[in-house]
């Protein structure tokens, strides 16, 4: 129980940035998200509250590395009786406003007396990034257009999925605690979930994951997308050997459509 909140928002995150990019500073139009636009999520282990999570893009716009970005600030943390594990996890993004690529990227974890802080500088013209932690800088060699986990999930919602088959698997390259991760999902066509908001048309991915003790099969992790112009995570479910943990949404602010209930 102490590392699902962090589980939930790193796979959360993780899903999202399986997608295929193309060469460094390419234009990526954005139709879906917005600065000021906030989500929150609650998490679940069976039917048991044990966290929440917020995703949230600053209503400013900054520079760095000389790039317009969106800030993106992803929480997540313990409630009720499981916060007796004091989870406190921060993951930030300064995304790249045309070519949704992070410039950025800066991760705070704080589980009870552990706490771990990292800020990661971007370099795409040079395929590398600088990673500090505890102040240790180190170098990376990185492929073209990489993704760190909050970056994906944004450049997840720019994707066409009517342009997909069911069944097609995308794949991109991640950067995350120091490993490249080449990541792929697999889109399983259309549905609808139900929400304390009512119900909405979603598309639904599972990510291919690798064998592992973790999570329980090959489709362990499913994602429910909005079927809209929001593209917005609307629920995740994970299967482990014992047990189970879900995410859905329960409120949000500022988005750039309306969603479409029912």
């Amino acid at each position: 129980m102490k590392y699902l909140v962090k589980i939930l928002t790193v796979c959360f995150l993780f899903i999202a940035s399986s997608f295929m990019v193309g060469d460094a500073y390419r234009f990526i139009p954005n139709t879906s998200f917005k600065a000021g636009e906030y989500f929150e999520y609650k998490v679940k282990y069976g039917i048991l509250p044990v966290g929440e999570a917020t995703v949230e893009v600053s209503p400013q716009i900054y520079s760095v590395n000389n790039r317009a970005c969106f800030r993106i600030n992803v929480f997540g943390r313990t409630t009720g009786l499981t916060d007796l594990f004091h989870i406190r996890n921060t993951y930030r993004s300064y995304l790249d406003t045309a070519a949704i690529l992070p410039q950025k990227f800066l991760m705070s974890l704080q589980e009870n007396s552990y706490k771990k802080d990292q800020v990661i500088l971007f370099d795409h013209g040079g395929n590398s990034a600088l990673r500090e932690q505890n102040n240790e800088k180190k170098s990376f060699n990185l492929p073209n257009n990489i993704h760190d986990v909050v970056s994906g999930y944004y450049f997840l919602r720019t994707l066409d999925f009517s342009k997909m088959r069911v069944g097609e698997t995308v794949s991109s390259p991640m950067f995350f605690d120091d490993q490249i991760y080449n990541m792929k999902v697999k889109y399983n066509g259309r549905g609808v979930v139900k929400t304390k908001f009512g119900k909405i048309d979603v598309i639904k991915l599972t990510p291919i994951l690798p064998q592992n003790e973790m999570f329980k099969g090959e489709d362990a992790i499913r994602i429910w997308v909005s079927d809209d112009r929001n593209r917005v995570p609307i629920r995740i479910e994970l299967e482990f050997p014992i047990g189970s943990a879900s995410m859905e949404i329960k409120g949000y602010k500022n988005t750039r459509y309306n969603f479409e209930w029912r």
